[in-house]
Order: structure tokens, then sequence, then C-alpha cells
């Protein structure tokens, strides 16, 4: 039943950034090439994400948020008209990476303005995503706050391996690379600054 829930809710998640990621790039005056040739993703696929018939991985997703200057975060907003202080749980918005499994919760309240998206994660044992160099995200930072589990983290400065209570500042724009290779999940927070510098 969960897994059904969580199908039902990645199909509306999909049109929801398909919609995003079409109303973004029409604001920007981009056409699908000039969109692809900044995000270095093809135009078939970005094509495909606008309709809703693709689930992107959080890789692409990336480059695409990169490429329009935006963030995870503000693409999976739901739009609402009227802002409110408190997130209730329930209404938070849940996305899976359809190709590491994991598991990412916006927790902040959505269109209160503020420069700062907390977002929830629970990464399974064995996951391993790659982010890219981004340097069109200069000047965005992040802090990973790690719960439980254990998690190593490779950046361009070197590797770092997280254990319950650490937390690890990192700029976006860095190439990093999350790995769980142990046999429990790590479940962290990452608060993510959009004031660029």
């Amino acid at each position: 039943m969960q897994s059904l829930i969580m199908e039902n809710l990645g199909s509306q998640l999909d049109e929801v950034v398909g919609m995003r990621v079409r109303a973004l790039r029409a604001a920007q005056d981009l056409t699908l090439d000039d969109l692809a040739n900044r995000a270095g993703v093809s135009r078939a696929m970005i094509s495909r994400i606008e309709r809703g018939e693709a689930s992107p991985t959080a890789q692409l997703l990336a480059r695409l948020c990169s490429a329009l200057g935006t963030t995870l975060s503000a693409l999976f907003a739901s739009g609402v008209s009227e802002a409110s202080p408190l997130a209730r749980r329930q209404d938070q918005r849940l996305w899976r990476d359809p190709e590491s499994g994991y598991l990412r919760r916006s927790v902040s309240p959505e269109g209160v303005g503020s420069p700062i998206d907390i977002v929830e994660v629970e990464f399974p044992p064995g996951a391993r995503v790659v982010f890219e160099r981004q340097p069109m995200d200069r000047g965005i930072t992040q802090h990973l706050w790690l719960f439980s589990g254990r998690l190593e983290l490779t950046m361009e400065s070197g590797q770092q391996l997280l254990e319950p209570g650490d937390c690890l500042f990192m700029g976006l724009e860095e190439a990093h690379i999350f790995h769980n290779p142990y046999e429990e999940a790590a479940h962290y927070a990452i608060v993510l600054c959009r004031n660029k510098v």
C-alpha cells in the first residue's frame, strides 16, 4: 500500500516538475535547445520531462535547476498562492530518486520568501548519487546534518565520513558524491541557503 501511494505521489510530482521546468524555461525565453545546451541534457529528455512522461534522476534535475537558476526545493514547490509560515508534515512534498532510491522531503514552508530551504533525506544502504560541478550555482551553500547511519561524502576538497551528529558545510557548485556503503540507511537534513554572494 505504501509503495502504491509513493508511486501515485511520484507521478503527480513528475507532472508538477514538468510544468515548473516548462514555466521557468518560458519565463527566461529559452528554447528547448537553449536549455539543453545550458544543462547538458538532451532536448528529447527535457521535452519528456516537461510533458510529465519521465521520472528524472536527482543528478539530471540538479543540472536543470542549475541551468534555470533555481533549486530542487523551488522546483518541487506546489506554487501555492497563499504562503503559510507552517508546513505540516503530511503536506510536505516527497520525491524518490528513481535511480538511487533516496527519499527527499521538502520540509520548509513554501512561498514565505526565505532564502533557506530545509530538506529531510533518507538515503538507503548501497545508494550512491553523483552531482557534477555546477558553476552557475556559485554562492549557494548547504549544511548536511546527519541524524543516524553513516555517509561518505566525496568533494573536490577530499572525502569526509559523516557519523550521527556531524554537520558538513559545502558549496552547491562543487562536484560531490553521496555514498552509503553501509547496511543502515542514512537519515539527514540539508539546510540550503540560496543567498548568492
